[in-house]
């Protein structure tokens, strides 16, 4: 069994949780409740959830005061936690960079199912929760331009410099990143997803299977129906609808 608390200042929402998560996941048991942050730290301090499902917005406070109160209580987080939110685009998007679970107001079950199974793989893992700091580092900052990335693999999650990134490469479901001075890192998402996340930080989509970090970018041969050389002197194809605006790239660079 996989013990769980929620912390969500509305008790209806509470009691659909606790519905949802007895039919779609039986195997996790709520053992408490909170409705605020004060209320949510003593309760996470004193049960040690496995699992949290933590609400964003809250009546004294964000989900974010529970985790920065308990950090420094106990200096780290030890649950997994699986963020609730109504809308806070700018929260989501600091998820994503920090490969956490985040489920959007009201649950959807087939997204309670997803997330349900990352859980379960997470748990097995016994990972640092590493990310979590991160995720706080970026909410502290309160900007917009994320410096570093959480990618989870098949091992456990691993943070980097998105500046570190010199490509993206996509097989099916799969992508591999490349990193300065590091090992290829697979993760389990599509390339798309990536490119919605980086396409702000230099990163171009230039064929079905690439994404460059136009930094990394060492030339481009127009020979040979078009191809670019690396900083890591990998060749890759440009697509026919991508030359155009790779020329305009280069040429702005």
């Amino acid at each position: 069994m996989i013990t769980a608390i929620l912390i969500d200042d509305d008790s209806n929402l509470r009691n659909g949780m606790r519905e949802l998560l007895a039919f779609y996941a039986p195997d996790i048991t709520i053992i408490g409740e909170a409705e605020d942050v004060e209320t949510g730290v003593i309760v996470m301090d004193k049960l040690k959830p496995q699992v949290v499902f933590l609400d964003i917005q809250l009546n004294d406070g964000t989900g974010f005061d529970v985790l920065e109160q308990l950090a420094k209580k106990n200096g780290k987080t030890t649950s997994h936690i699986v963020f609730i939110t109504a809308h806070e685009e700018y929260a989501i998007k600091a998820f994503r960079f920090s490969a956490l679970d985040f489920l959007l107001k009201p649950v959807d079950p087939d997204e309670l199912e997803i997330v349900v199974g990352k859980i379960r793989t997470v748990l097995e893992k016994n990972n640092s929760y590493a990310h979590i700091d991160l995720l706080l580092e970026n909410i502290r900052k309160k900007v917009d331009n994320f410096k570093r990335i959480a990618l989870t693999t098949a091992d456990g999650i691993h943070l980097f410099e998105v500046s570190d990134i010199i490509r993206c490469e996509s097989e099916d479901n799969y992508t591999t990143f490349y990193i300065k001075n590091s090992k290829p890192i697979i993760i389990s998402k599509t390339l798309k997803e990536y490119e919605d996340l980086l396409s702000e930080y230099g990163f171009e989509r230039i064929h079905q299977s690439h994404l460059i970090n136009l930094t990394y970018l060492k030339s481009y041969v127009k020979k040979d129906g078009g191809y670019v050389v690396m900083a890591d002197n990998v060749q890759l194809p440009i697509s026919l609808r991508k030359k155009e605006r790779l020329q305009e790239l280069i040429k702005a660079l």
